[in-house]
């Protein structure tokens, strides 16, 4: 196993992925993970509930290249989680977003090369393709640095490749807790637009992507999931369903920034996306600026090829979309009354 005896940060550790990432490494013989975030409540609460001495604790941000310096010493891999992710939040506050989504994946890539970085993935988003709010094109941006900074990789054994991916039920991010505690409370549940599309998966097949994005990524390398989708009307029907609610769905109208659909491959990049099973692999662009040399190799393929998004992927109806909510612990605890270990949930 490539994560025998080695030491992994996680960039945004105190979140939802990085403690899904906890529960699938803390048994291995993984030999230290280190939490690097800038909240130290989280971290605190997680140093109590796991009590692992394989786990330390950085209080940092990306912001501040010097915090990541002081943590990044002696790491052999990294998991580029930190960010800022809220849509309408980006949207007022859009320079917070370039700090944070921009600058700060600069900062990690060049702290990681200049330590030696084995590896590192950066997390990214499908509203990062074709981006209309403020946080899509911040990581659209930081997915470009990303790429920039591979191509300065060549012969050092360093690795910089990304993950894209939707929406990940029932983590913070998600609208799905927004209706459970709605349905609990015998409150509406209010949805934006019915039709609205998002791709689903869990927080854990999202840690197999990063993990696939992990093995099999070569310098500016992206990874997407092929993730089913759902309607928001059809996701809190389904739900509606499964706790036997009678609470009223209520159509308040789209937010700030937020998109009928998500694509997480555009048409350009499908042109050269290679399929490998359940995902895509979209390789960099290697060519160099001087552009006399490539002239013959076109694009006219994009003329006929189709983007993938939330509308053309499989679409679940509610009752799959009911089976797909069933693999997720909140609801099985609540719906099925299963009780399982207790785990730290941001």
């Amino acid at each position: 196993m490539e994560f025998s005896n080695k030491c992994l940060m996680i960039t945004g550790g105190t979140g939802s992925f990085g403690n899904a990432v906890l529960r699938r490494f803390l048994d291995t013989d993984i030999s230290e993970i280190r939490i690097f975030s800038r909240d130290e409540k989280k971290q605190d609460d997680m140093r109590q509930f796991y009590a692992n001495p394989k786990i330390k604790y950085f209080l940092g941000d990306v912001r501040n290249r010097n915090s990541i310096d002081q943590a990044i010493q002696g790491v052999d891999y990294v998991f580029h989680a930190a960010a800022l992710k809220q849509v309408p939040s980006c949207e007022f506050f859009p320079t917070e977003a370039v700090r944070t989504n921009v600058l700060g994946c600069e900062n990690v890539l060049n702290s990681a090369q200049q330590h030696n970085v084995k590896k590192v993935v950066v997390l990214s988003t499908d509203k990062a393709v074709y981006p209309i709010n403020a946080m899509g094109m911040s990581k659209a941006l930081s997915e470009k640095v990303m790429v920039a900074k591979s191509r300065t990789l060549n012969g050092t054994g360093i690795v910089f490749c990304g993950t894209r991916y939707g929406n990940v039920m029932a983590s913070r991010g998600s609208v799905i807790p927004l209706f459970i505690n709605q349905i609990k409370n015998n409150l509406d549940m209010t949805i934006t637009d019915p039709s609205m599309t998002r791709f689903m998966m869990t927080l854990e097949d999202a840690v197999e992507l990063v993990l696939f994005a992990f093995h099999n990524g070569h310098n500016g390398d992206i990874f997407v999931q092929k993730s089913p989708a759902s309607t928001i009307g059809d996701l809190a029907q389904a739900l509606k369903e499964l706790y036997k609610s009678k609470s009223e769905i209520r159509i308040i109208g789209t937010r700030h920034g937020e998109k009928l659909f998500e694509t997480l491959v555009n048409r350009e990049e499908m042109v050269k996306a290679v399929d490998e099973g359940n995902y895509y692999r979209i390789p960099a662009d290697t060519r160099d600026l001087n552009y006399n040399k490539y002239f013959t190799e076109g694009e006219s393929k994009v003329n006929v090829s189709e983007e993938y998004n939330s509308h053309n992927t499989q679409r679940l109806n509610v009752e799959e979309t009911k089976q797909l909510l069933l693999r997720l612990r909140i609801v099985r605890e609540d719906v099925l009354n299963e009780k399982r270990d207790r785990i730290y949930e941001p």
